[in-house]
């Protein structure tokens, strides 16, 4: 553990490593993961799935004991270096009370994914503090996640520089905006992932935090539903900063836009919030580290990020 911001970095990654390829919640097309062994490959890394990436149970990969064993196989073999996701989709908040913590604290390993893989990043932050990485999975797409995309979850893994995202005009969220300048951990990731983990052990205290937000497919009102609850709930009490990222394909036939939601939503919150940034499930995904220091400010449109390995 760094003893000046209380966070555990994993070594970063190095060629030749192990990495272990998981899939704690919805099965994957195996095709999408062969592209990413070979992008993994290319970075000198050694991708091996684990014994159920493949597994297959309705919208499941597989049962919860063996998405589970895969993780603590990962946590206890000390060849693997790192665990990388291979997709989101739902699931993991099944298996996450059956990770072995201890494992986890014994041999920190940088663990890499999004979306669903919130649920996941939340309990290894709560059971071991955990730094985590917030990028694309190894099921990968190159429409959606081209070169850029690739270069920065390298980057993430296996440098120890800071990870700027900039603001980008482009994106839809990009007109939600409360100035200033925060300074706090980075924690969240899906929106969905962090409402559903109100009343469990896995909320982190978000008091101090700049939250990341991010979502899918979920219209306007879910999403005002979600902060609402958010908000009754007093997870956003104290927070320092909110960064917004890509909220992909959240319309419906209402004239309430997304962005309408967010700006009302988080507006009175009485903290900077910056929107347009290239992280979640649209084209171009960044990634970024979870669980350490960040800081947000609109005034240059940036979200800079402590790296989550040492």
């Amino acid at each position: 553990m760094d003893a000046a911001d209380g966070v555990v970095r994993p070594p970063a990654l190095r060629p030749g490593d192990k990495v272990l390829l998981v899939s704690p919640s919805g099965p994957l097309r195996p095709e999408r993961l062969a592209r990413g062994v070979e992008l993994l490959t290319g970075w000198g890394l050694r991708p091996v799935p684990g014994p159920h990436a493949y597994d297959r149970n309705g919208y499941l990969a597989g049962t919860d004991a063996d998405r589970a064993a895969d993780l603590n196989l990962a946590f206890a073999d000390p060849e693997v270096r790192g665990v990388i996701c291979t997709r989101g989709g739902y699931g993991a908040q099944r298996m996450v009370d059956r990770i072995d913590m201890a494992l986890v604290r014994r041999d920190p390993k940088v663990v890499a994914g999004f979306s669903d893989i919130t649920a996941l990043q939340f309990a290894l932050w709560q059971g071991a503090r955990l730094a985590g990485v917030h990028g694309p999975g190894a099921a990968w797409s190159d429409e959606r996640t081209g070169l850029r995309s690739a270069e920065s979850l390298h980057a993430a893994l296996t440098t120890t520089e800071p990870v700027t995202v900039r603001r980008d005009p482009a994106e839809e969220t990009s007109a939600v905006c409360v100035p200033g300048t925060a300074t706090g951990r980075l924690l969240g990731g899906n929106l969905c992932l962090i409402a559903a983990s109100v009343g469990t052990r896995d909320l982190p205290d978000l008091t101090g935090a700049v939250l990341l937000i991010e979502d899918v497919e979920e219209p306007p009102y879910k999403v005002d539903r979600m902060l609402t609850q958010l908000r009754r709930a007093g997870a956003l009490a104290g927070l320092a900063g909110v960064a917004v990222g890509q909220f992909t394909n959240c319309a419906d036939g209402w004239d309430t836009t997304v962005n309408d939601v967010l700006t009302e939503r988080l507006g009175d919150l009485g903290v900077p919030v910056l929107g347009g940034l290239p992280i979640g499930h649209g084209p171009g995904q960044l990634t970024v580290p979870v669980g350490v220091p960040a800081t947000l400010d609109t005034e240059a449109g940036t979200l800079t990020v402590s790296p989550a390995v040492r």
